[in-house]
């Protein structure tokens, strides 16, 4: 998933700002116990997520996609000082692992964990949203995109994980693969839509930042 030489990417991890160390507890606890640990966002896209909602400073957040929480507590660094943070998981396996990392962080009070089908509970959140974040099933990104858009404040922002997806969006496209069909479709969709103004950062594995008019 670098997309740049590993040597400036280390140069680049190293001038950032340190990993938290509650955070890199959390990366290392995932790295052991739990498969598929590169689905963590990681020391160096956890921070551009704390800082991207630091700069929004959000009362309202949603995260579809919690994995084990990395990126939920990355985010919740910007909440403004009564702001909730949703997140939503459909591996319920995980449901433990998350909280006891929620609970031992000072935002415990201000993360709401979902267990289940994203496209059933957004629904169901009665709010408005000034950052969402999409990092879950990518055959659903284009659905999830159409479910939130309408659940977002004026001036929201939108991001949106994996959308280079390892290189695949510009590679011939196989036959059976739903993940790569659907994040073309998405990249599409959201670079044309009159809604929202958008530009894809090559953080990791493609981070797009969205912003609604």
């Amino acid at each position: 998933m670098h997309f740049l030489p590993e040597n400036i990417d280390d140069y680049i991890v190293a001038h950032s700002q340190p990993e938290p160390q509650h955070l890199e507890k959390l990366n290392r606890e995932t790295n052991q116990k739990v498969m598929q640990p590169r689905m963590l966002s990681g020391h160096y896209q956890g921070r551009v997520l704390s800082l991207l909602s630091k700069m929004k400073n959000p009362e309202s957040i949603l995260e579809i996609g919690t994995y084990t929480g990395y990126s939920a507590l990355c985010l919740a660094e910007g909440l403004t000082e009564n702001g909730i943070l949703h997140t939503i998981d459909i591996n319920e396996e995980l449901e433990d692992f998350q909280k006891k990392h929620f609970q031992a962080s000072k935002y415990r009070d201000r993360i709401i964990q979902h267990i289940g089908d994203a496209t059933e509970i957004i629904p169901n959140i009665d709010e408005h949203f000034d950052l969402v974040f999409i990092d879950a099933d990518k055959p659903n990104y284009p659905a999830y995109f159409e479910l939130i858009i309408n659940k977002m404040n004026s001036g929201g922002i939108i991001l949106s994980d994996n959308v280079l997806w390892s290189g695949k969006v510009v590679e011939e496209l196989k036959k059976d693969d739903l993940s790569t069909k659907a994040l073309l479709e998405y990249n599409n969709l959201l670079n044309e839509d009159p809604r929202i103004e958008t530009v894809i950062l090559p953080i990791r594995d493609g981070l797009t930042l969205s912003r609604v008019k």
